[in-house]
């Protein structure tokens, strides 16, 4: 029974007589393996190249070649090295005639009589070891096919490996950079809003001394101002406090606690109308050009300070440019997705104005420093150090930003993002003339609450030199005692910065008992004030205030007596 094999193998059977061959064959059959036949050694050569053989069956004794001749032919071709030859032999069986043909190449002998059994197990096994063989030859071969697979998929993923690890690298060190760049940024902004708020600070003790002595030198001047060595030192002094004052206010501009009117304002209208004013003031050694497009929208910001701060940030290029030079404002609109390194600006529309010279430009320490207040490198004398202070707490107090940029030789560059406005900017007019001073207000009953007695004893005098009648209360408490304990108070003149109760604390309190009552607020700053003055209808007075600016506002809030009141014995009693 021929058992096919799963994966047969050639088996050549070379012999010149055909009948053997014959009987070879029946013995193979069931095997399973494809047998090949020859009858000469010259045809067994054809068929070994032809194909792929397993074994090789040879008959020793042939006519033409024998077995051994063959033999040694087929070993000598490098294809058949590991070929298995079987002799079948009858009479070559000595010792002698075996070690002949192992030493050309024969793997075993089989002698005649063939028995087929050990015929079909000598072929089997080297038939199944020429299998096995190949099958591990396709086994390598199919290994090295998937280990350079392998190696190239491993060499491909490291050097996706390698690229990401570059990229990380790359991506790590702009991390790194922005991280710095952002704590940079966010300590410049905690070391400015330190500085502002001990400014601001500052600027709203110093404006109530400067009340207290505007006020007295305003008294005394009444008083002294007939002899001339007199008025002249209280002019001297007056003209010293009112420095002091407009210094607060540049103060009060860094720490982003003055009162500003934001408004839509045509920027490229208002830089061509200073074109004169800056003439006069850089002189004619600074050629200045200016760059506005034809359409520019609006800014929202305070006109007043914005042409302020125009004209600091042009008279700081004057005094880099000693010896004369050039000086450009341009304005630009742009829309902001992400800020540049080192601006604060929040993603919108801003107009940008630019202010550049050809001056002697600052270092990078000097640079960085340079809107810090009192931070200066002019002469003593020659500069107070809060000119960019002014103008970087204007930028930040109305929504935009402010960024210096300077190489020592080339120049100096500020850039100030403004806020775009929604509405179109506003004409504004001209104020009227008013050369007459304001009507006095008759006598009246005013409540003065200010928790400095320096500064509540010198507007008492100035109210009483108006011929009015003052209480005085030094906290919002003691107002409202002394409110309850009296009808007759007509004003009241409140401080806004008082502990325990501010100003605007009081006025909602005595709106709610006294809605009629007139309030003025009072105040060294205004911080955040205008809406809730607004809402509860307050003028404010911004300190230090002349006794002429407290008339005129007080006139506005004292009501004129009816005919039956005038010679109303408690007016009398007070006038």
């Amino acid at each position: 029974m021929t058992i096919p094999s799963a994966d047969p193998v050639n088996i050549l059977l070379v012999d010149d007589q055909p009948a053997k061959l014959l009987s070879y064959e029946v013995v193979l059959a069931e095997l399973g393996e494809v047998l090949i036949t020859a009858t000469s050694a010259r045809e067994a050569l054809a068929k070994l190249l032809k194909h792929d053989i397993a074994v090789v069956l040879i008959d020793v004794q042939m006519p033409d070649l024998d077995g051994f001749e063959l033999a040694a032919m087929i070993r000598e071709h490098p294809r058949f090295q590991q070929t298995a030859l079987i002799f079948v032999s009858a009479h070559y069986l000595s010792d002698l005639d075996r070690l002949r043909g192992y030493e050309v190449g024969a793997v075993d002998y089989v002698p005649v009589p063939v028995v087929p059994a050990v015929l079909r197990a000598k072929v089997r096994v080297f038939a199944e070891l020429h299998r096995k063989t190949r099958q591990l030859e396709r086994l390598n071969a199919e290994l090295e096919k998937r280990v350079a697979e392998r190696t190239a998929a491993l060499e491909a993923s490291s050097a996706a490996l390698h690229r990401l690890n570059e990229d990380l690298e790359v991506r790590i060190t702009e991390r790194t950079r922005e991280r710095e760049q952002a704590l940079a940024q966010l300590f410049e902004a905690q070391k400015i809003d330190t500085i502002g708020q001990l400014t601001g600070g500052v600027a709203h003790d110093f404006n109530n001394l400067l009340m207290a002595m505007m006020g007295s030198l305003e008294l005394l001047q009444k008083r002294f101002g007939g002899e001339a060595t007199a008025q002249r030192l209280i002019d001297n002094a007056l003209q010293a406090a009112e420095r002091g004052a407009a210094l607060t206010q540049r103060l009060l501009a860094f720490a982003r606690r003055q009162e500003l009117k934001p408004e839509a304002v045509d920027v490229g209208r208002l830089i061509v109308g200073m074109r004169d004013l800056l003439g006069r003031a850089l002189g004619p050694s600074v050629e200045i050009s200016q760059d506005i497009p034809a359409r520019l929208p609006p800014a929202q910001v305070d006109s007043n300070q914005l042409e302020l701060a125009l004209l600091n940030l042009a008279v700081n290029s004057r005094d880099a440019m000693p010896s004369g030079g050039k000086l450009n404002i341009s304005a630009q609109w742009e829309r902001i997705a992400i800020p540049a390194p080192g601006v604060l600006l929040q993603p919108g529309e801003y107009i940008r104005l630019t202010v550049a010279d050809t001056g002697e430009g600052m270092d990078e320490e000097t640079c960085a420093r340079a809107s810090e207040p009192f931070f200066t490198t002019k002469g003593v004398g020659k500069g107070t150090g809060l000119g960019l202070s002014m103008v970087h707490g204007l930028a930040a107090q109305s929504g935009g930003a402010l960024k210096i940029s300077s190489q020592p030789g080339h120049g100096a560059r500020v850039d100030l993002w403004l806020p775009r406005a929604e509405e179109k900017p506003v004409r504004r007019k001209a104020p009227a003339s008013t050369t007459a001073p304001p009507q006095s207000a008759r006598p009246a009953t005013i409540l003065l609450v200010d928790d400095d007695l320096l500064v509540s004893t010198g507007t008492a005098a100035m109210l009483e030199d108006l011929g009015h009648f003052v209480l005085i209360a030094n906290s919002g408490a003691e107002a409202l005692g002394v409110l309850s304990s009296t009808n007759d108070v007509e004003l009241i003149l409140t401080d806004q910065a008082m502990p325990g109760m501010t100003g605007l604390e009081l006025a909602r309190r005595v709106r709610q008992s006294r809605p009629e009552m007139g309030i003025i607020l009072a105040t060294g700053y205004a911080d955040n004030l205008v809406g809730e003055c607004d809402d509860l209808g307050l003028p404010r007075l911004s300190k230090p205030f002349s006794q002429q600016n407290l008339a005129a506002l007080i006139s506005q809030h004292i009501k004129p007596l009816a005919r039956d009141q005038i010679l109303s014995p408690a007016v009398v009693s007070r006038s």
